[in-house]
């Protein structure tokens, strides 16, 4: 199924990047809000900024978003020393696609990470990128109404 990921983790810091990278894996393209960063903070946890310096060590890495509000990406932008790409407009994978162009590296030498199914996990399989779903990183304080989406959300990725 199109919507079903490759690996479904907790976490960000439940992926065993070592074993993605002997899988011939050059980029990491995270998702922003609710994959790196609490939603709209434009700001990383310590934790997530420890786990990105770490992979840029090995790995292309970039986030790539569907938010529109030029000002946050720019202010994410300013925080981050590898490229933050606003209205990314996923499930399409073009603007994906495109960065790949430009650090040289093959769509299957790729990975998609995300918290959506129906926008990154998409996204990434049009791509032709390996994917991982991941729960959001602020799971614990989100209202009712978003959790059930996400419940939602990860039914149709069962089936």
């Amino acid at each position: 199924m199109i919507l079903k990921p490759d690996y479904n983790v907790r976490s960000l810091f439940d992926i065993d990047f070592k074993e993605i990278k002997s899988l011939g894996i050059n980029a990491v393209l995270f998702d922003l809000d609710s994959t790196v960063m609490p939603s709209k903070s434009g700001e990383y946890p310590d934790k997530v900024k420890e786990l990105l310096n770490e992979l840029k060590q090995n790995f292309v890495v970039a986030v790539i978003s569907n938010n529109k509000n030029k000002e946050y990406v720019a202010k994410v932008q300013s925080i981050s020393d590898f490229p933050v790409i606003g209205e990314a407009n996923k499930p399409s994978p073009e603007v994906m696609k495109k960065f790949l162009k430009t650090v040289n590296v093959e769509p299957e030498n790729s990975v998609v990470i995300g918290d959506r199914p129906l926008t990154d996990i998409l996204a990434g399989k049009r791509l032709g990128a390996k994917t991982i779903l991941v729960d959001s990183i602020t799971r614990e304080i989100e209202n009712k109404p978003t959790r059930f989406v996400r419940w939602l959300e990860r039914l149709v990725i069962k089936k």
